[in-house]
């Protein structure tokens, strides 16, 4: 059987974030029967629900995975709680957040699941980092990412250099 493409979006704004970021990168690597093929640079962005939480370090790494896409969100929410994330409010602060963004070219709409991430467009620290990485991408529903990147602003994202 031949291997999945997934997109996964990362972010955190707590207890050292870039550590946060940084360690899921190498975490994504060690998933069963998954490997990381690539990650884009780190961005730190502006909080996009409450405004009083920290600023964001956000990510996107494409992983290469033979698990089934409810599998793998299994493996990224047991990621996350290893990094004692609590969901307290919607979009409120957080140790790690981890978004299945796309899954191949699959469009799925399950109750626990739904590929492409929703609001994948409207998120500048999702599309500026996936077209880092992808710049000739084409979403499931034929739009052009560089097309959705056009239409977003990036102001509040700010590129970051990669780790020393």
């Amino acid at each position: 059987m031949n291997p999945h493409r997934a997109w996964i979006g990362l972010g955190s704004n707590l207890d050292d974030p870039r550590r946060h970021v940084e360690q899921a990168l190498v975490e994504l690597d060690r998933l069963p029967l998954t490997r990381r093929l690539a990650a884009s640079r780190l961005y730190a962005s502006r909080p996009l629900g409450p405004q009083d939480q920290p600023d964001f370090i956000n990510a996107v790494a494409l992983l290469e995975t033979h698990l089934s896409p409810l599998a793998l969100l299994d493996q990224l929410q047991a990621l996350e709680q290893r990094h004692r994330r609590v969901r307290a409010r919607r979009w409120g602060p957080r140790t790690l957040d981890l978004d299945l963004l796309l899954f191949d070219d699959s469009m799925l709409a399950l109750p626990r699941l739904v590929v492409p991430h929703p609001e994948l467009r409207q998120r500048a620290f999702v599309v500026m980092p996936l077209l880092e990485l992808a710049p000739q991408l084409v979403l499931p529903n034929g739009e052009r990412l560089a097309a959705a990147a056009d239409a977003l602003t990036a102001e509040g994202l700010t590129p970051l250099l990669p780790p020393t």
